[in-house]
């Protein structure tokens, strides 16, 4: 269904039940959208949630924002949900994004001796048409790793020992 694929995985100091009660939260999940940094060009994303929080299957996410000074949004629906092993969240319609087109997101958690073992991923197209095309054949690879990467990391900040 989708042409591209990248993910990232690492080990959360915490329980499955304690990691997945942390990462169902779409605020922190997407909280490296919503700080202004180089790469998303000192712009940055607000998220809207409806009244289910991004905590059900038919739960909608919205991001919208500016990055390099062009407005950018997405509309997301949670299409799976199964506490505390896994959530995906797809885009709905065509995103206006720079390097990435439509995509499924979603992590899976499994028990790793006292932790957990968390997997983020990402199925992803190209953007189609104009400049973006050209920018996420050039970078599409590298933010959607990012991306992936970011989620584990900031997971593994939040229970540091």
């Amino acid at each position: 269904m989708y042409g591209r694929h990248e993910e990232s995985s690492g080990t959360v100091n915490a329980s499955v039940d304690r990691a997945f009660e942390h990462l169902d939260d779409q605020r922190r999940l997407s909280a490296h959208m919503n700080k202004r940094s180089w790469k998303m060009g000192w712009g940055k994303m607000d998220l809207r949630l409806d009244e289910k929080n991004g905590q059900a299957v038919g739960s909608h996410i919205v991001l919208d924002g500016r990055v390099f000074g062009i407005r950018l949004y997405l509309d997301e629906v949670v299409t799976e949900r199964t506490p505390p092993q896994r959530k995906t969240w797809e885009t709905v319609g065509e995103p206006r994004l720079l390097v990435i087109g439509r995509y499924r997101m979603g992590f899976q958690l499994s028990p790793n001796g006292s932790g957990t073992a968390l997997r983020v991923s990402i199925d992803y197209d190209s953007p189609r048409s104009g400049l973006s095309r050209y920018l996420g054949a050039a970078f599409g690879r590298y933010y959607a790793k990012w991306c992936t990467m970011k989620m584990v990391r900031d997971a593994q900040a939040a229970f540091a020992l």
